[in-house]
């Protein structure tokens, strides 16, 4: 893969739920009319309890994942804590603006649970970040959007969630030309990180 991948076509879908933050993403990766890849890796684990989506260029994507979990886990090691989400969020925003100039062509969700509970933020390529319950990046998130708005409920659970943002990815897939080719779901609890088995996955798409 190369800087003229792009997963600007993406949508990527993130919600917080009364016991943890659930991510769906699809799998399309394009070149501009050219599908390039068709199973693109969007979501990632940052630590055992944050998770994040990527939407835009895949080096740069890939660079800043990395980036931030490198400085989580050295927090952890300075510190002898684990991070908090919004730390981690103010730690990804302060990497995206100091590079403003030369910038991640990257928009990001991150979200996880600590001891203040669940959280989710998004954050654009110069480094600005908003907490928020629910949010959609990518080409198709107007038609995820459309699913968000009418399914969502502040009170659900994680369980609850999966179905909604499986939901939402799938009917973005269906109209927008740049996302496809499957649905990859990841969930963060108490418990920790956890992406969902393709399996799984594809039987909450059957029901």
């Amino acid at each position: 893969m190369n800087d003229k991948n792009r997963l600007e076509g993406t949508t990527t879908v993130g919600l917080k739920c009364k016991n943890g933050v659930v991510f769906a993403t699809e799998q399309r990766a394009t070149m501009g009319n050219l599908i390039a890849h068709k199973g693109a890796q969007k979501i990632f684990k940052i630590d055992d309890h944050i998770g994040a989506t990527i939407a835009g260029g895949v080096g740069d994507a890939q660079s800043l994942m990395k980036y931030i979990s490198a400085e989580v886990a050295l927090y952890g090691l300075r510190n002898g804590e684990r991070i908090s989400v919004e730390s981690a969020a103010t730690l990804t925003a302060n990497i995206l603006h100091s590079s403003r100039f030369y910038p991640f062509y990257v928009q990001t969700l991150l979200g996880g649970v600590d001891n203040k509970g669940p959280a989710l933020f998004s954050l654009d390529p110069a480094g600005g970040v908003m907490a928020d319950n629910v949010v959609s990046t990518g080409s198709g998130s107007p038609v995820a959007y459309g699913v968000l708005e009418d399914r969502y409920e502040e009170d659900m659970d994680v369980e609850e969630g999966i179905d909604v943002a499986i939901r939402a990815i799938q009917s973005a897939m269906e109209r927008d030309a740049f996302s496809g080719n499957g649905v990859l779901v990841a969930v963060v609890t108490e418990e920790g990180f956890r992406s969902l088995p393709e399996e799984e996955v594809k039987s909450r798409l059957r029901k």
